[in-house]
C-alpha cells in the first residue's frame, strides 16, 4: 500500500437518524489526515439522508430496501480509497481508529481484516438493556483478542483489492452475513480483532428488539456452524454454548417441578450455577465494575439471552440436519486452497 493510503469510510444506514449524525462525526474527526466518507442508505424512511447531506459526505441510497449487505456493497462499489474501513451507522469511532487500522495493514501483508472492538459505554446509556448489552459484548469481544475464526462486521477495514478477490457481502442473508462473509475471508487470510480499535456502540435498548436480534441470528447461524464444525468465537464459544444448553435444561427442571417436587427444583438450581459458572467472566465484570444491585439485574437479563440463544441454536440446529440443502444454498463458504 501507498505510505498513507486514501481510506473509505464505509457507513450502511438504515432508518438510524438518531445516530447517524454522531456516526459520520467521528469518521470526520479522525486522526488519520486521508479519509472520504461514503454513506449507503439503503432506502431509509426517516431523515438519515438529510442529516448525512447536511453533515457533507457522499451519499448513496439503494432504491429498495434490500438489507446491510446490499448497502455495504454499493459502498465499496463506489469506493475510491485502497483501504476499505466499514463501520455500522450505530457506532462511533474513537478519533484514532482509522490510524492505527492502516498501521495493522501496512505492517501485515497477509492479514485478510482487522476488526475493532465496542466500548464498555454504549452511545446513548439511556436504558439498563443498553448498558447490559454493551457489557456483555463488551467482555466477549476482549476474548476474542487476536486471531479469530469469523468477523466483527461493526467495525473493521481490510484492504480494497482483498474485498475484491473475496467478493462481496452475501445479500441473500439479513441476519449472519458477517458470519459468511468472515469464513469466507478466513479460507483464504487471517482475520484478527484488536482492542485498540475502538467505537461506542448504541445497543439495543428494548427487551424485544434484543431477544429477537439474539434469536434470528443464533438461529440462522447455527446450521452453518454445524456444517462446519466451527463455531465464530465471543458469544459462540464451546464453553459458553454448554452453559447455554445447562440453563436451558434448568428451565426444563424447573417446569418438571410439578411432577418431581422439590428435587427438580434443585436441579434447576444446580443446572442455573453451573450454566453461570461457564460464562462467570461475563457476570464477574458487571458485578465488579457497576456493584451488585446492577450485577443482579445484569443477570436477569443476561440469563433471558443466554436462554433465548440455548433455544435458537436447538432449533437451528435441527433445521440444519433436517434441511441441509437450504443451508447450503444460503452460504458460500469456501474451503482453503
Amino acid at each position: 500500500m501507498n505510505e498513507q493510503p486514501l481510506v473509505s469510510v464505509i457507513i450502511p444506514n438504515y432508518n438510524y437518524a438518531s445516530t447517524i449524525g454522531e456516526c459520520i462525526k467521528a469518521a470526520k474527526n479522525q486522526t488519520y489526515p486521508s479519509v472520504e466518507v461514503i454513506v449507503a442508505d439503503d432506502a431509509s424512511t426517516d431523515d438519515s439522508v438529510a442529516i448525512a447531506r447536511a453533515l457533507d459526505v457522499t451519499v448513496l441510497q439503494v432504491p429498495v430496501n434490500s438489507g446491510v449487505s446490499t448497502a455495504r456493497n454499493l459502498g465499496a462499489r463506489h469506493a475510491k480509497g485502497e483501504v476499505l474501513f466499514f463501520v455500522d451507522s450505530d457506532v462511533a469511532l474513537d478519533p484514532d481508529a482509522v490510524e492505527r487500522a492502516v498501521e495493522y495493514l501496512q505492517t501485515e501483508p497477509g492479514l485478510g481484516a482487522i476488526c475493532g472492538m465496542y466500548r464498555a459505554e454504549p452511545m446513548f446509556p439511556d436504558s439498563l438493556v443498553k448498558r447490559y448489552r454493551a457489557i456483555q459484548q463488551y467482555v466477549w469481544f476482549c476474548e476474542v483478542e487476536g486471531a479469530i475464526p469469523g468477523l466483527h462486521s461493526a467495525l473493521f477495514a481490510m484492504r480494497k483489492e482483498t474485498f475484491l478477490e473475496v467478493g462481496e457481502f452475501n445479500d441473500r442473508l439479513r441476519w449472519t452475513e458477517e458470519q459468511d462473509y468472515g469464513f469466507r475471508l478466513n479460507a483464504r487470510y487471517e482475520v484478527k480483532a484488536v482492542p485498540t480499535i475502538r467505537g461506542r456502540h448504541d445497543h439495543d435498548g428494548t427487551m424485544r428488539v434484543m431477544l429477537t436480534k439474539v434469536f434470528n441470528r443464533t438461529r440462522l447461524g447455527a446450521p452453518n456452524w454445524l456444517r462446519l464444525n466451527k463455531l465464530p468465537g465471543g458469544a459462540g464459544t464451546g464453553y459458553r454454548a454448554l452453559g447455554s444448553a445447562f440453563i436451558l435444561a434448568a428451565v426444563f427442571a424447573l417446569i418438571s417441578t410439578v411432577l418431581l417436587g422439590p428435587w427438580a427444583l434443585l436441579a434447576a438450581a444446580v443446572l442455573t450455577g453451573i450454566g453461570i459458572a461457564l460464562d462467570k467472566r461475563t457476570y464477574a465484570y458487571a458485578f465488579r465494575h457497576h456493584g451488585v444491585t446492577f450485577g443482579l439485574q445484569f443477570t436477569v437479563l443476561h440469563l433471558l439471552v443466554t436462554l433465548t440463544s440455548a433455544v435458537a441454536a436447538s432449533i437451528g440446529i435441527l433445521q440444519g440436519l433436517l434441511y441441509p440443502s437450504m443451508t447450503q444454498r444460503l452460504y458460500r463458504v469456501e474451503t482453503p486452497a
